[in-house]
């Protein structure tokens, strides 16, 4: 039929240049050869993409989580006593040991614990010490975003994919400022005035977590966040560069003082 692009062998259109949007943002396709399975199911612990379909796999990292939906994963790394509770000093430290400073790890901890707090609570009253508990994560779900978490926490790899293959202008391999503003904006529902703003904060968490060199939020970065994977990551970077300075400043005086013996 006139207008209607048809995938190959499907009896369905994926757009239709009568609506021009539809032909901009076109949503993943499997393609022939991609290892990634069932991508409209959601997986319960495994936040996998068609680059990753094991999810990730580094340090046995999907094997030693198989008992956490994804979107408890997503906030283990805060959970710094595995206790299923994360403080407000939980967050702190959490901030502090990704290589945040004082300030914006305050912030940090200020807009999660009392973002999340009440929403998982186990009853009808706030948490006074603004606890966030990780059992009930998936209480915290808003509208307004990609809808990868799906109401129980699993993990949908349809919509994650979905993400790239509409918004990635460019084909890059990821999404830069321009690219997520356009997301934000097409993905809002109509008066979720808190949803558009939950997902706007998220998203510049997120770019702030990446902090991306060349501007470029990568895919498998951004994968790593929806499981958490890239915060022990990144925690473990900035811990080396720090043994690494600290060592350089306890070397430094004792070569200047060796250097002015010498001369």
């Amino acid at each position: 039929m006139p207008g209607l692009k048809l995938e190959p062998k499907q009896p369905y259109a994926i757009s239709i240049k009568q609506q021009p949007i539809t032909v901009e943002h076109e949503p993943y396709v499997p393609k022939p050869g991609d290892e990634l399975i069932d991508a409209g199911t959601a997986r319960a612990t495994l936040a996998v993409s068609k680059e990753n379909p094991n999810g990730t796999i580094e340090d046995d990292y999907a094997a030693k989580n198989q008992h956490l939906t994804v979107v408890q994963q997503h906030v283990t790394y805060w959970d710094r006593d595995n206790d299923g509770i994360i403080w407000p000093y939980d967050t702190y430290i959490g901030c502090r040991d990704y290589g945040w400073g004082i300030i914006l790890s305050l912030i940090a901890t200020a807009f999660i614990n009392m973002g999340l707090s009440y929403p998982t609570v186990p009853g009808i009253l706030p948490d006074p010490f603004f606890r966030i508990y990780v059992d009930r994560l998936y209480k915290a779900k808003h509208g307004s975003d990609s809808m990868t978490y799906d109401n129980q926490g699993r993990f949908r790899p349809q919509q994650f994919e979905d993400i790239f293959a509409k918004y990635d202008r460019g084909k890059k391999g990821g999404l830069d400022a321009g690219d997520v503003y356009i997301f934000w904006k097409e993905q809002r529902m109509v008066f979720d005035f808190f949803g558009w703003t939950a997902c706007a904060l998220e998203w510049i968490a997120t770019y702030l977590l990446i902090w991306p060199e060349d501007g470029i939020m990568k895919k498998e970065d951004v994968r790593g966040i929806y499981d958490g994977s890239i915060f022990y990551k990144r925690a473990q970077e900035t811990k080396r560069k720090r043994f690494k300075g600290a060592r350089q400043s306890q070397t430094s005086p004792g070569l200047i003082a060796h250097a002015k013996k010498v001369l």
